[in-house]
């Protein structure tokens, strides 16, 4: 993708981490104060830690131009609850997949991350037809 090198190459900070964590499927790991980090006892969790903490430049501006993308979509399913009410006014009509149309595109880019990042996509992307153990 392009336009990624106007992106930082700094350090992910521990808020983009967490929204990586989120938009990759993954539950929460808590504090690394409680000593029970569960990821580390995990491969798909442990191997997305180490590649967040060791991305060279260009992958770190992919990846922020990945979560620059997934923000939006993330926050439009929001907005479309705000249509759910409205089967018909005058001329028009709510699209009725909207929201399934919004999840299924977001879904993908999370998935496209996923690929990016080599890590299998997380529990929360699993459909109800399949499960992977981690």
């Amino acid at each position: 993708m392009s336009g990624s090198t106007s992106l930082s190459t700094g350090s992910l900070t521990n808020a983009e981490k967490t929204d990586i964590r989120r938009f990759l499927g993954y539950p929460a790991i808590g504090s690394d104060a409680s000593g029970r980090s569960s990821w580390r006892f995990f491969e798909a969790y442990g191997q997305n830690e180490w590649r967040m903490n060791n991305l060279a430049a260009p992958e770190l501006q992919q990846v922020r131009l990945y979560l620059s993308q997934l923000y939006p979509l993330e926050t439009a399913i929001l907005g479309a609850s705000d249509n759910l009410d409205t089967d018909r006014a005058a001329v028009w009509q709510r699209n009725r997949s909207e929201v399934s149309d919004r999840m299924g595109l977001y879904d993908l880019w999370r998935r496209r991350l996923c690929g990016f990042l080599g890590i299998p996509p997380g529990p929360d992307l699993q459909n109800s037809s399949s499960q992977i153990i981690i």
